[in-house]
């Protein structure tokens, strides 16, 4: 069996590491959501940090209440509202300094520093020659 280069098996860790610091932060993302009302507090939308409608509500009666223009004006404005708040909300989030992972050089050089100097460099299969 052959053993893995010990910048291989960093680099394969590095890599892990990356995917797990996407994932993080792909689930912070996630998380992130706005429910702002309309002036009338009659339409409220649910919106994600990416500035999607996930979600609408119309309070019974918003719909007879209003015309299609002012219906429209209401459902527009506490989107706009819902969206700008998801965008504070994100900015909040990704700026937070308790959330900055440690920097991969520093991994890195934890990595390269627990591989100590008397483990064998792997040959790579080339036969050992004996002097």
């Amino acid at each position: 069996m052959r053993d893995i280069h010990p910048d291989v098996q960093a680099a394969l860790a590095t890599t892990r590491e990356l995917r797990h610091r996407i994932a993080e932060v792909r689930e912070r993302v996630d998380d992130i959501f706005a429910r702002r009302p309309s002036p009338s507090g009659l339409v409220i939308p649910e919106v994600d940090a990416v500035g999607r409608l996930r979600d609408l509500y119309l309070a019974p009666g918003t719909c007879s209440r209003f015309g299609n223009q002012e219906l429209a004006a209401e459902i527009m404005a506490a989107i706009t509202e819902s969206a700008a708040d998801a965008r504070r909300q994100y900015a909040i989030t990704m700026n937070d300094t308790d959330n900055l992972p440690r920097p991969l050089a520093e991994v890195m050089r934890e990595r390269r520093a627990g591989t100590s100097s008397d483990e064998q460099v792997p040959n790579f299969g080339k036969a050992e020659q004996s002097i």
